[in-house]
């Protein structure tokens, strides 16, 4: 198995840089093709979204593509896909970020049976 960072995932959907681009490309090609072993964590996700938003400006709608483009890349191993894949949902439909769209998918997942938060709208967007 190999770890993939961050940054080899953001060259490979940016494609700002020729040489790592093809690089990121051909380790993708790879795994595709069942000649190796991927995988990531659940940081490196929120570490796109993170240089996404910040350092390169893209707004929600950008970020939701870029974050789903990895997220459907199903022949690298990421931890917690269908939790994330459901914390895009929410991120999608409410005015809340990521990372708390996140954390009620987490806590659904898990059948909380309460998401304790002085965060008054979040918590009525908890749903048991």
């Amino acid at each position: 198995m190999i770890f993939v960072d961050t940054n080899y995932f953001l060259r490979f959907l940016l494609k700002d840089n020729k040489l790592q681009h093809r690089k990121a490309k051909q380790l993708m090609l790879d795994s595709a093709q069942g000649k190796l072993k991927l995988f990531t964590s659940i940081i490196v996700f929120f570490e796109i979204y993170w240089v996404l938003s910040s350092y390169y400006g893209r707004n929600k709608t950008e970020l939701i593509k870029a974050l789903k483009d990895v997220i459907n890349l199903t022949f690298i191993e990421i931890e917690e896909r269908p939790i994330i894949t459901n914390a895009l949902e929410v991120f999608a439909q409410n005015n809340i970020s990521l990372e708390d769209s996140f954390n009620l998918s987490y806590a659904a997942s898990h059948q909380s049976e309460d998401f304790k938060t002085f965060d008054l709208k979040l918590g009525k967007l908890f749903k048991k």
